[in-house]
């Protein structure tokens, strides 16, 4: 049986780690591009510029538009190969990271910098494209995961609390969908686009059960001391969680309905205000509901999801009139060829979703 594990080269968090910046563009030479809102850089300036002249490099800026299209990685490739950048940097959130893996598309060492810790995609070899008007459009794939991941938490401590309430919404899928991919053998983002299928490590699920573990005790503690501005242990250990255990849990450990879930319920215009790890909380529940898992496992879930301000029903992803025809629309989304729902270890169908997403509504709603 072929098993695949994937992980970035390096990863380094602390408080004041963007001030390290500059040491770890020197491995690769003395100029990056660096993919990020004005906003962002705006907010970490000085340590940019102190990491700048310390090591001697050069950051050429992007002016990045904001969306991961493909005009704007075709632009930034170019503005990428008349200055001679040695190096890409991606600083931000997830669509300056998801662009900077596409403008380094394996050919160049990419360096990410997070600025929020509201999903996993800082570790991963993947990336969304969307339209430059904001649609889904594509998902790509790379050869590696990033070379360097530099998690300054001081920096991240400082950003709203409900982005890092969102990435636990994320974090907290993986150890299900980890377990439902082991119990399947199904196969996993580790495997790589376009090769042979791979399951699984026991490395993969033993991060994935950590993931759900430190979740449980550190993240009202982490959500307490962002809402104070302060980088705590707790908190330290949440960030954690939602960059590195789950995203190392979710490409070698696997996707399955959660995920999917939270795929479908795009398709209503009343989640569009609601992060991806806000959905994600809810298709966890739903994932729970469909594989009709212990009663004192939901109850937990929930009680963990109420702790920290995660949607645990409809109405709190906004959707206040629950009809058949909005469900069962999420549901036929849900299962979509190709979705991860089918790496469960049982058949499922848009009817069953539709009864999962129902009955997950109800208990979330009234547990």
């Amino acid at each position: 049986m072929r098993k695949a594990f994937i992980s970035p080269s390096k990863y380094i968090q602390g408080e004041g780690a963007l001030y390290d910046l500059g040491t770890y563009v020197r491995l690769y030479g003395n100029s990056a591009l660096l993919i990020a809102h004005r906003d962002d850089v705006a907010r970490v300036k000085t340590q940019l510029d102190a990491t700048a002249s310390k090591n001697g490099i050069t950051f050429v800026t992007s002016d990045f538009g904001g969306e991961c299209s493909r005009q704007e990685v075709a632009r930034l490739k170019e503005v990428a190969g008349k200055a001679n950048c040695d190096v890409v940097i991606g600083l931000g959130g997830g669509k300056a990271i998801d662009t900077a893996k596409c403008v380094a598309d394996s050919v160049k060492p990419v360096i990410i910098c997070p600025t929020i810790a509201a999903t996993d995609a800082p570790t991963s070899s993947s990336a969304v494209l969307y339209t430059p008007e904001g649609a889904f459009d594509d998902y790509a794939y790379f050869v590696s995961n990033p070379n360097v991941v530099l998690v300054d938490t001081t920096v991240i401590a400082m950003a709203p609390v409900r982005f890092l309430v969102s990435g636990m919404g994320d974090a907290l899928s993986t150890y299900f969908e980890a377990r439902s991919c082991q119990q399947a053998f199904a196969r996993v983002n580790a495997s790589g686009h376009g090769r042979p299928d791979a399951v699984g490590t026991k490395t993969a699920m033993a991060l994935a059960t950590l993931c759900f573990e430190t979740l449980l005790e550190d993240g009202l503690k982490a959500k307490l001391s962002c809402e104070a501005k302060v980088p705590s242990a707790a908190f330290e250990n949440i960030v954690e969680t939602n960059i590195l255990l789950s995203g190392l849990g979710f490409e070698s450990g696997g996707l399955a309905a959660a995920h999917a879930v939270h795929n479908g319920l795009t398709v209503l215009e009343e989640t569009h205000k609601f992060f991806h790890g806000e959905k994600v909380a809810f298709g966890t529940i739903v994932h729970l509901v469909l594989e009709n898992a212990e009663t004192s496992e939901i109850e937990t879930v929930l009680d963990f999801c109420r702790s920290v301000g995660l949607p645990t029903c409809m109405k709190d992803l906004g959707v206040t009139t629950v009809t058949p025809e909005k469900i069962m629309a999420v549901a036929k989304q849900s299962c979509a060829p190709g979705e991860s729902i089918y790496n469960m270890p049982f058949p499922v169908s848009a009817d069953s979703v539709y009864a999962a997403i129902l009955a997950a509504d109800k208990i979330g709603g009234s547990m």
